[in-house]
Formats: C-alpha cells, sequence, structure tokens
C-alpha cells in the first residue's frame, strides 16, 4: 500500500564541484539530505556525534565524516569551516510542561539547536563570501512558525534559528549567500519516534493515541512527512533556481500552518 509520498526522482547535478556540511548527518532528515547533496554532486561531511553513523553513511556517499558533539558549543568558538553549503539540522527533544521543565535540559536544547547554528554559520561565513557563493539552509520546523504546549526549549530554539536565519540572508546577500529555514511537521524520523512516549505521558493518553489526536491532528494531509521529502526541497533551495530565495521559511507539514 502506498504511504502517499511521490515517486523519487534523480537529482541533477547542480552542485558539482560544491562542498556541503550536513549536522545530525547520521539518521533521518540529515541522512536523506546528505544523500540528495552527494545525488547533486556536492562532496558532502556527514557531522554528527553518532560516530559509526556518520562514518558509514559518509561512506556510502563518498564524503568525509566529523564526530562532534554540538552541544560542546565553546569548542567551535574558533571554528572555521570551509563549505559551500551548511544544513543546520542536528536536534534533540525534551517534551515537558515548563512548570516542570529541568533547566539543564532547556539550556542543552539551546546549545545544540541555536547556539551551535550560529557558531557554524559564523564559522562557514568568511569562506562563503570570498567565494561570493553559498546557500545556509536551516532545519527549522512548523514549531518555528507556531507553538505547541510542553515543548518550550525546541520551540523557543526553533523561532531563534528563525531569526538567525533572516538575519544570516540580509548579512549574506551581497556576498552570493542565501539563508533559508524549511520547516517540516512531524516527520518519519527516530526524534519523533522516541517523542511517542513522552507526548502521551504529558498530555495524559495512550501512545496508541499520540499520532492521531497529537502529531497529527492539526494537518490537513494526515500522514508523517518522509525525510527524502524534506531532503527534496533542501536540493531545490541549493539549487541555481533558487537563487532569489533568501530570508524566507519554507513549510512542508501538510497544511498545520494553513490554520
Amino acid at each position: 500500500m502506498s504511504s502517499g509520498a511521490p515517486s523519487p526522482t534523480v537529482p541533477s547535478p547542480t552542485l558539482a564541484g560544491r562542498r556541503a556540511l550536513v549536522t545530525g548527518g547520521a539518521s533521518g532528515i540529515g541522512a536523506a539530505c546528505a544523500r540528495e547533496l552527494a545525488a547533486r554532486g556536492a562532496h558532502v561531511t556527514v557531522a554528527d556525534v553518532d560516530g559509526d553513523g556518520a562514518k558509514a553513511l559518509a561512506e556510502e556517499v563518498g564524503g568525509e565524516a566529523w564526530v562532534v558533539d554540538l552541544s560542546d558549543t565553546r569548542a567551535l568558538d574558533s571554528l572555521r569551516l570551509e563549505t559551500d553549503v551548511l544544513v543546520n539540522n542536528a536536534g534533540i527533544q525534551r517534551v515537558s510542561a515548563i512548570a516542570d521543565f529541568a533547566p539543564d535540559d532547556f539550556r542543552l536544547v539551546q546549545r545544540i539547536m541555536l547556539e551551535a547554528p550560529f557558531l557554524l554559520v559564523r564559522a562557514a561565513l568568511p569562506g562563503m563570501y570570498e567565494r561570493g557563493w553559498g546557500r545556509v539552509v536551516n532545519i527549522s520546523s512548523v514549531h518555528g512558525l507556531v507553538a505547541s504546549p510542553y515543548k518550550a526549549a525546541y520551540v523557543a530554539a526553533k523561532h531563534g534559528l528563525e531569526g538567525l536565519s533572516k538575519v544570516t540572508a540580509l548579512e549574506g546577500g551581497e556576498h552570493g549567500v542565501t539563508s533559508v529555514c524549511v520547516n517540516p511537521g512531524y516527520v518519519r524520523t527516530p526524534l519523533i519516534e522516541k517523542q511517542v512516549a513522552q507526548q502521551a505521558k504529558a498530555h495524559g493518553i495512550p501512545e496508541s493515541e499520540v499520532l492521531a489526536k497529537v502529531m497529527l491532528e492539526q494537518a490537513a494531509v494526515k500522514r508523517l512527512v518522509e525525510p527524502e521529502e524534506v531532503a527534496a526541497l533542501v536540493g531545490w533551495l541549493t539549487g541555481p533556481e533558487a537563487a532569489m530565495v533568501s530570508g524566507a521559511s519554507w513549510t512542508i507539514d501538510g497544511g498545520w500552518s494553513a490554520r
């Protein structure tokens, strides 16, 4: 039975000779983006805290692995990145009411999902400016545009990422650098699978009801987004047709944000 997702197409080699870096690249959306950008001709660096996963995918796509813990943001302060495409994708989730939210969990989410993207953009822009070309793609979320209860840290980080992306677009435009956000709804990834128990506890419902009553309740299209669908949009945003697309947020949420 079909999932409803479109059949994959063969990407055109729009990134031949370019270098791309994908954080959280060992699985989920990141892995799909790494494969998409490699298929478009880029030499891809797969960055992930999961060293084995990063190395395996890098070998698959003919790229290289960067084993990195993005929660250690101090280690990124003096970093210089030579990449033409930066995909800020790495993320974690913590689900809890604000009154019960562990402060260290809130801080951890901000470090990985807002501080680290800032430092990676900061590290990549000088080289992009020198070459007069660059693409920054921030994997945000529908939660970068709207809020949900029990996700204070995640929503705050994604809203911050939206602002960072817009400032990057404004500063980078004269240097040939674009910056955009991609805003998926719930995507079929390990991150979402891990949330089911947390969401059930937070909402006081059985795990079997989480998908319909929480994750897809607001969506017009009642299915999860596939990682490859997000990656296809990322691929287009790095190509020549999207040269004037900057400072924008691209939803891929089955109509959730239309409400």
